[in-house]
């Protein structure tokens, strides 16, 4: 049995639509290179590891690195979010958030953050305030 990755015909006529025009040439076939960069993503593959029946390793790259500069995989990615609707839970990583009071600033500032209420309890991490600090200036600011 072949653990090799290939698209449905479903799931390409769902994201065919935000694939680039060809111009001149015609491509290779999109479903066996996009099946082939699935593959080595998910694997943890080099590209000069990809299974022949993909196709030759440097077409699969070069469209890899060609589409990810047009936005092709992003905006794919944010079209079948969008579809999911809204989540009705969200997930905090745990390394942006302190466990002790040692993250805590010691003098008040002269404005409070405004936080979600996890944050409230633990701390959190200074990076997190500085971001949260450029929210405030930017739209003191306007920007």
């Amino acid at each position: 049995m072949s653990d090799l990755i290939w698209l449905a015909d479903r799931q390409m006529h769902r994201i065919e639509p935000f694939f680039p025009l060809s111009h001149g040439v015609p491509r290779v076939d999109d479903r066996r290179v996009l099946s082939g960069i699935i593959f080595v993503i998910r694997n943890g593959l080099r590209w000069r590891d990809a299974p022949s029946d993909y196709g030759p390793h440097k077409t699969i790259y070069n469209r890899f690195i060609r589409w990810s500069r047009l936005g092709v995989f992003n905006r794919i990615l944010a079209e079948l979010a969008g579809m999911a609707g809204t989540p009705d839970q969200v997930m905090i990583p745990s390394q942006r958030c302190v466990a002790s009071l040692a993250g805590q600033r010691t003098q008040p500032i002269s404005k409070p953050i405004a936080r979600p209420l996890a944050f409230e309890k633990s701390g959190c991490s200074p990076t997190y305030r500085t971001h949260q600090r450029r929210l405030e200036f930017q739209a003191a600011r306007g920007l």
